[in-house]
């Protein structure tokens, strides 16, 4: 007898989890072993994509970065790890969390705070870029090792990915944004970092990166899986997993710069925001505050991309200038009913 749609929808979502899980449970250590036998992408500019646990990820990612994370890095309990879906509002995040977590020893208000003088993406380093790109783990290792409490870091990985002990010890930090939106950026992303890397996109149509966004062919895609995971562990482990929706961050800046500090252990005191530290923060990591600052309209970082290309005009609801209203109906159907029964949706405010 033929399944109804709802029905089968939860065949699928059950028959993965069981894959995934099964997967996930040999040693990281296996990757670059297998990786070879993944399916491969290479229409997703500018790096080549193999399917791992149901996920899309960069080939270095899975022969260096995660088997790296997995042997070598050592969470701690007072580690904050800002986790996201590529281009969902993470520079903006790690611009928040890391002037918040350091605003006693950098002042929001003092002329030289780093984030005057550096990219937000160099102040919180991304932890499976940095384990994929440098040559000796060790070195990096020690390196982590010396910094002081507490340590802030970013990841792309999906929640079912991470090694088993950064979930038990540490605390993650989870922006979400709407689909379209993220599919929109990603696309003008690659187009301006794509030369970085040695790879021309220009020839990458819209078109084409919707129709692999759509069948979840991105990196870390699918995007609506992705969020899924980290939402499904803030309902169940809300202390360990905040979960925050770029939209409700743009329409209110400030309240949820109190979550993130109390989720964070480093509330603002009541004698701070009547000084208007909560306000300067705000200010001091506004999008437009950061784009003018002269090292994200010059600098570049470690791997040759230019700072400049990780700001856009980051608002919500910029995929009308871009979509159809067929081509974003057809994403908002694919995401509905992959998320069907979930509990989990989208914020629909944009």
């Amino acid at each position: 007898m033929p399944l109804d749609a709802h029905t089968a929808t939860m065949v699928s979502r059950r028959e993965d989890t069981q894959e995934e899980a099964a997967a996930v449970s040999a040693p990281c250590a296996n990757l670059p072993e297998i990786v070879p036998s993944l399916p491969l992408e290479i229409r997703c500019p500018p790096f080549p994509l193999r399917q791992y646990c149901g996920f899309w990820l960069s080939e270095v990612t899975l022969k260096r970065g995660l088997p790296a994370m997995c042997a070598c890095f050592e969470p701690r309990p007072t580690d904050v790890f800002l986790a996201s879906f590529p281009k969902s509002g993470t520079t903006w995040l790690k611009a928040l969390s890391f002037a918040t977590l350091n605003r006693v020893k950098y002042p929001p208000l003092d002329s030289d705070h780093p984030l005057r003088n550096h990219n937000p993406h160099d102040c919180v380093r991304s932890i499976e870029v940095e384990f994929s790109l440098v040559n000796d783990i060790n070195s990096l290792r020690e390196e982590f090792e010396v910094l002081a409490s507490p340590r802030i870091f970013s990841t792309h990985v999906p929640y079912s990915l991470l090694p088993d002990r950064f979930k038990e010890e540490s605390r993650i930090v989870y922006i979400c944004r709407d689909p379209k939106d993220a599919m929109v950026s990603s696309w003008f992303f690659t187009k301006k970092a794509a030369p970085a890397v040695g790879v021309d996109a220009q020839s990458h149509t819209f078109q084409e990166a919707l129709e692999l966004f759509c069948e979840g062919r991105s990196m870390a895609g699918p995007q609506w899986k992705h969020a899924l995971q980290y939402w499904e562990e803030s309902v169940r482990s809300p202390n360990k997993v905040l979960f925050l929706r770029y939209e409700e961050m743009l329409l209110d800046p400030k309240s949820n710069l109190k979550k993130l500090a109390n989720f964070m252990g480093c509330g603002f005191t009541q004698e701070e925001d009547e000084k208007g530290v909560t306000d300067a923060i705000v200010e001091l990591c506004s999008l437009n505050k950061l784009k003018k600052m002269e090292v994200n309209k010059d600098g570049s970082n470690k791997v040759n991309v230019r700072n400049e290309s990780y700001f856009r005009n980051g608002v919500a609801g910029d995929w009308r200038n871009h979509m159809t209203p067929e081509m974003a109906m057809r994403l908002d159907k694919i995401v509905e009913d992959a998320l069907q029964g979930s509990g989990f949706t989208f914020s629909s405010s944009a």
